[in-house]
């Protein structure tokens, strides 16, 4: 992923002792949150985290309770994400509610969110309020993200700005406050404390919809997830909404016709409706659209001159190319 080895290993030592540190008991709840963090996920907003402090010279050190925190919150999303898309895969492994059960998936998610609050009070006092405020702005905006995007499963007219606008709220909210906490602790400028809300957004944004078309064109043994997921749950994501934007005539009846039906199988729905996608080459058109939040990232580094940024920059090229 084309983060530096360093960080990379100091994020994994930091989630294994907090994993570690958790009681045995109750096992319920304790269990899946280890088993969540344990899955071999990127680790990527904590990273981006240390990254940015270890761009403005901070001590890293000042940086890693906010970068466990980040890790945790981001798992609970995921842990409540997975039981409202009723996901049956997380990482190539039975997500939570499917291994143990609806009702341990919710507690240990909540669990997991008081356990992140409890990670970043451990920052030093003199960045604590400002950590905080970024902090829970991003937490309250992913919240509302993932409440618009469940919206538009029922709702009709969906438009590509409305798209944009939710998953800059549940995917790019995080990633933005991940880069903007890490300049902070490293006593950044207010200026370059914004630069980095900018890039972690556009990185945010790229990546949401990098997601989007892996779930449809990615290979199962690679995402780890249930292929053509957000076309089963009908997603309104970038491709459906332009091929929505695209289709005329006959392919245009056929595509609604599967939005919201039951009784097609989900196999011959995704296969269907990923012939449509195709046709109508709507995944150049997000190739076009990650191009555009690239360009954003190397614009708002443009006068930062350190060596992270080139890393920066080799990881938003790695995350355009990325297979899972």
């Amino acid at each position: 992923m084309n983060i530096p080895e360093s960080i990379q290993e100091r994020v994994k030592k930091e989630i294994d002792l907090f994993c570690k540190s958790l009681p045995d008991e109750p096992h319920e709840l304790y269990d899946p949150m280890r088993y969540m963090l344990s899955l071999a996920g990127k680790n990527l907003r904590p990273s981006l985290l240390l990254l940015a402090c270890k761009m403005f010279k901070g001590q890293l050190k000042d940086a890693i309770p906010a970068a466990v925190a980040i890790e945790l919150f981001h798992n609970f999303t995921l842990i409540h994400d997975d039981i409202t898309d009723n996901s049956p895969l997380r990482r190539g492994k039975p997500t939570v509610h499917v291994k143990w059960s609806l009702n341990v998936a919710l507690l240990s998610g909540d669990a997991l969110l008081i356990k992140s609050y409890q990670e970043l009070n451990k920052t030093p006092s003199n960045y604590l309020p400002a950590v905080f405020r970024l902090f829970n702005d991003a937490a309250l905006r992913v919240c509302e993200g993932q409440q618009f995007d469940m919206n538009y499963e029922r709702k009709s007219k969906v438009t590509i700005p409305d798209y944009l606008n939710m998953i800059s709220m549940k995917t790019a909210a995080l990633f933005s406050a991940s880069m903007g906490m890490g300049a902070i602790l490293a006593g950044a400028s207010a200026a370059d404390c914004n630069k980095m809300k900018v890039t972690g957004e556009s990185l945010g944004m790229l990546f949401q919809l990098k997601d989007d078309v892996l779930d449809v064109f990615g290979k199962p043994d690679k995402t780890g997830k249930q292929n053509g997921g957000d076309i089963i749950q009908d997603k309104k994501t970038f491709l459906l909404l332009k091929a929505l934007e695209l289709a005329k005539g006959r392919t245009k009846i056929e595509l609604n016709s599967f939005i919201g039906n039951v009784k097609i199988s989900p196999i011959e729905k995704v296969q269907r409706i990923k012939k449509i996608y195709e046709n109508l080459g709507v995944e150049e058109y997000a190739n076009k659209q990650m191009q555009f939040y690239y360009s954003n990232v190397k614009k708002s580094l443009t006068f930062i001159k350190t060596p992270e940024k080139d890393i920066l920059l080799d990881l938003t090229e790695a995350l355009l190319d990325r297979d899972k």
